[in-house]
């Protein structure tokens, strides 16, 4: 069984940052999602399992950064300039079979339990 603990997340103002990690019990390609009230759940960010290929979604491309560490099987999702629509539940996503980066989340087997991210503005 795969287990993925989030953390990180919180409060921040319009312009601010955060970082949220994700501890995986191997190293699988990695993903970020959301989903925000009313919304359906939207692709964020996505890396390999390598961390050599990466994919971000247009709203987020130039402010956030996929990064992993691979000795601690830890995938990280920097989050620059944050804006009041980037408010929702993040969560990420392991792929177990296939070890390229998806922006689809039916390719996802494992998933996180969530983390609220608020930017006020």
């Amino acid at each position: 069984q795969v287990q993925l603990v989030e953390s990180g997340g919180g409060l921040v103002q319009t312009g601010g940052s955060l970082r949220v990690s994700c501890a995986a019990s191997k190293r699988y390609a990695m993903g970020w999602f959301r989903q925000a009230p009313g919304m359906e759940r939207e692709f964020v960010a996505g890396i390999s399992g390598g961390g050599g290929f990466t994919e971000y979604a247009d709203s987020v491309k130039g402010r956030f950064t996929i990064s992993r560490d691979g000795a601690k099987n830890t995938v990280y999702l920097q989050m620059n300039s944050l804006k009041p629509e980037d408010t929702a539940v993040y969560y990420c996503a392991a792929r177990s079979l296939y070890p390229s980066v998806s922006s689809q989340s039916r390719d996802y087997d494992y998933w996180g339990q969530g983390t609220q991210i608020t930017v006020s503005s």
